[in-house]
């Protein structure tokens, strides 16, 4: 339990970092320690990705919401982007945890890691990632993107337990918004997927065994753990938010996502 405990401690500092630079809220890195975790336990191992990406969304409530305070002081959180792409991102969240409940765990796995390489393939083929375009001038979202686009990002991402970083800031970013603000407004934008996705994992109706530590499918321990590093690592990371040059920050995203892949695909 102690070797867990502080392999717990150091993906929850990585998650806190992440959660800052590239607004992931802790998803891509709590989900596959997660799973190997609860895959390595007899109770937890017929429903060990459910509580991966259930103990997941509940890090993330916590995560995006100390970030999201982090950021407002620094004018990133641009309200134009924000609303009201953020209420049908909870709309299509509601969507997807209760899709994700009753999933197949085989079906949840892979789909995890098909997003995945889905998403890196993309950001790396397409213009407009590694590199801001060429005018510089940032591009409101259309009507269609922020309704059929917000409601997709949020059934997609509580269904995996992502938060929806990983749609949100390559979709920022060909709009034309620089690194640090497209992760910037990942969180805040990953707040409703988290809330409601904890919610129904929460009071789902089957779950691990009782009397274990878990509320639904959430494993409190492991939750706990991770938010001790996450938090502390929160408020160191803020204070370098801006310095990292636009195209390293974002070839560090899609490296990141690529480790993730890796790990989840491996185990």
């Amino acid at each position: 339990m102690l070797i867990e405990i502080s392999v717990l401690l150091a993906f929850g500092c990585l998650s806190g970092v992440t959660t800052v630079l590239f607004g992931f809220g802790g998803g891509f890195v709590t989900v596959p320690v997660v799973y190997a975790f609860a895959l390595a336990d007899p109770e937890n191992a017929p429903s060990a990705m459910h509580v991966a990406v259930a103990t997941s969304t509940a890090v993330m409530v916590v995560n995006a919401g100390s970030a999201t305070v982090a950021q407002l002081r620094t004018g990133r959180l641009r309200r134009d982007y924000l609303w009201p792409l953020i209420a049908f991102i909870g709309l299509g969240a509601v969507l997807g945890s209760l899709a994700a409940t009753m999933a197949d765990e085989g079906v949840l796995r892979w789909l995890f890691v098909a997003y995945l390489a889905l998403t890196i393939a993309d950001s790396v083929a397409r213009k407009g990632f590694v590199s801001m375009r060429d005018d510089g001038r940032p591009r409101a979202l259309g009507g269609f993107t922020t309704s059929a686009g917000g409601t997709g990002i949020g059934a997609v991402a509580s269904f995996l337990g992502v938060g929806g970083s990983v749609l949100t800031v390559p979709l920022m970013r060909r709009k034309g918004l620089p690194m640090a603000d497209a992760a910037a407004l990942a969180n805040p934008l990953s707040l409703p997927v988290a809330v409601i996705g904890t919610a129904v994992y929460a009071f789902a109706a089957t779950g691990p065994a009782p009397g274990a530590a878990h509320l639904g499918y959430i494993d409190l321990v492991a939750a706990g753990a991770l938010l001790c590093g996450s938090l502390p690592a929160i408020a160191v990371t803020r204070r370098v938010v801006g310095r990292i040059p636009d195209r390293a920050h974002a070839i560090a995203y899609l490296a990141l996502l690529v480790i993730a892949l890796v790990a989840i695909v491996v185990r």
